[in-house]
């Protein structure tokens, strides 16, 4: 459980991280790529078998690497910009049920270990209402329109991100038990590397500033360590693992609303917090 515990305020540190690069002016982009390239060097250094980057690149795994890295940072930037802009519980909420779509791609493509049952159903419609309530005050939407296209997109990519990950581990599970960080290393350096084609292709460096780097690069090692403390979740046996994400991700949406109300003003109404109680139920019920 300890694993658990420290996966979440790991995760929370990123959360408030964005809340202070709004707050003092740091670039999202460029802290966030100078983030991977911290996460790749850490990736590398946990490495404990030998590999060559020419084996590597051929591998049948690359282009699942090569895709999920890509969508981490765009998909990250954005979470970012959701956070700052429309407001942490409800960006959140969004970004963690888009569990949705992992859930429902497994059902068409691996239907042999997968069944839609009656809890399926009932956590679907409880996404549904959950989003609606956490979302909504008095049937308005809570949040300004002109940024509700983020809370989409955030939904949309972290769903395909996780459904590409989750077709990832039915195919190499192999590769997951024993060699993750050499995994996550290539996904991370496929993450900087299309952080630095956004970067130049939005100003060309023209705007490089070294404390973008130094956020980064702070930012980078408690989002590292979140993914080691979840993978030693998963792999110490104290709780199934089945159950593991369900529990980081209900923990996440509940800290993650307090930590707006508590340190960054964000009010929330009764139907919210109800809302919010709804989408960790469905996150459990899509989970088992």
């Amino acid at each position: 459980m300890i694993n658990i515990i420290y996966t979440t305020l790991l995760f929370n540190l990123l959360i408030i991280a964005f809340k202070l690069f709004d707050r003092y002016n740091v670039n999202n982009l460029q802290a966030l790529t100078a983030n991977y390239m911290t996460a790749a060097f850490l990736s590398f250094c946990f490495i404990k078998t030998d590999f060559s980057f020419s084996e590597v690149l051929q591998s049948d795994w690359i282009l699942h690497a090569f895709s999920i890295g890509t969508l981490f940072i765009i998909v990250f930037y954005f979470y970012s910009i959701g956070i700052q802009k429309a407001g942490i519980s409800i960006t959140t909420i969004a970004n963690k049920m888009s569990l949705i779509i992992p859930v429902s791609a497994a059902l068409l493509l691996y239907p042999e270990n997968n069944s839609l049952d009656v809890l399926k159903i009932i956590a679907f419609l409880l996404a549904i209402l959950g989003i609606y309530l956490a979302t909504t005050d008095v049937g308005k939407l809570k949040i300004n329109r002109k940024y509700l296209w983020l809370i989409i997109f955030v939904f949309l990519g972290q769903g395909i991100s996780d459904a590409i990950f989750n077709d990832f581990a039915q195919r190499f599970s192999n590769l997951l038990d024993n060699s993750s960080f050499l995994f996550f290393m290539l996904l991370f350096i496929f993450a900087s590397i299309s952080g630095l084609i956004m970067i130049f292709l939005n100003d060309k460096f023209s705007n490089f500033q070294s404390k973008n780097i130094i956020w980064g690069i702070a930012f980078g090692v408690p989002n590292f360590f979140s993914l080691v403390f979840f993978l030693e979740a998963l792999n110490d046996g104290s709780i199934p693992s089945s159950i593991v994400f369900p529990i980081v991700s209900m923990l996440i949406v509940i800290s993650s609303s307090l930590i707006g109300l508590l340190f960054f003003n964000e009010k929330l109404s009764r139907n919210n917090w109800i809302g919010i109680l709804i989408a960790t139920i469905s996150i459990y019920l899509l989970s088992n």
